[in-house]
């Protein structure tokens, strides 16, 4: 398949224009004409990434975070993003990112299925029209009611992670949540306005969840990392249906970093 095909793929279940202002999505090196046989999937385009899709010698390198977010005014080697971009242009690679907009059409979705949230709606609203609402996060019932340190375990336990960080009373009874892959800061205040008992975010600044449990919000803060690497998965599996003849390969990622 070309890369336009490819794109057009992929645009199709996340389309760019849902993506935040402040973003850079879609193709951000490479041809449309290029023939794409081989795509390696990573949550993001680190050194390693590239050096193994180099070894690997795939077409296309398919990301959830961009790997130029912020302007540049040139590409050089002595620049670390410069480099990488150097190197892939060098070999010939691809490389699309797939970010705000895959987390409203996609991750959100996907990372409710994870936990089992029940009779779910669009926590932060931006897009409407008569047919539908989209936006970032979602919420809803639990399954079952449990106290926030059993949600916590819960939350632990269906995204294989090492460690959650709770903040509120332990005890408190967990019946409503709203789950937000990514930073959590922009949607706290919708949280709170809707009622749910607790959040389950990516991450959250000390100061807004301190804020955020003084007006009776709980928080499980997952880790950025630790919700969105099922970004992986859930594409391997889309390109497996949509693109059968594109061999697929999974980065080596592991979470980057660790605890003392």
């Amino acid at each position: 398949m070309k890369c336009s095909e490819v794109t057009y793929k992929l645009e199709t279940l996340s389309p760019p224009s849902f993506a935040e202002d402040y973003d850079n999505v879609g193709l951000l090196i490479g041809s449309k004409e290029k023939e794409i046989s081989s795509i390696l999937i990573a949550l993001d385009a680190t050194k390693q990434v590239v050096d193994e899709a180099v070894g690997l010698g795939v077409d296309m390198i398919l990301t959830h975070h961009p790997m130029i977010f912020r302007p540049m005014k040139r590409i050089c080697a002595e620049h670390f993003i410069g480099e990488k971009a150097i190197e892939l242009i060098k070999h010939d690679i691809c490389c699309y990112a797939m970010h705000t907009n895959f987390d409203i059409i996609g991750m959100a979705d996907a990372a409710a299925d994870e936990m089992g949230l029940k009779d779910r709606q669009v926590l932060y609203v931006t897009y409407e029209d008569e047919i539908a609402k989209e936006g970032i996060g979602r919420y809803g019932n639990l399954s079952l009611a449990m106290n926030l340190k059993q949600c916590a375990y819960h939350i632990k336990n269906v995204f294989k992670l090492e460690e959650v960080r709770a903040y509120g009373d332990a005890e408190r009874m967990i019946e409503t949540a709203a789950i937000c892959p990514g930073s959590g800061k922009s949607v706290v205040k919708t949280a709170i306005e809707i009622g749910v008992d607790v959040l389950i975010t990516s991450e959250i600044d000390h100061n807004d969840a301190l804020d955020a449990m003084d007006q009776g919000l709980t928080i499980i803060d997952a880790g950025h990392y630790g919700l969105e690497k099922i970004f992986v998965p859930y594409m391997k599996e889309y390109i497996h249906r949509e693109m059968p003849g594109i061999s697929v390969h999974i980065a080596k990622e592991t979470c980057p970093f660790w605890v003392v």
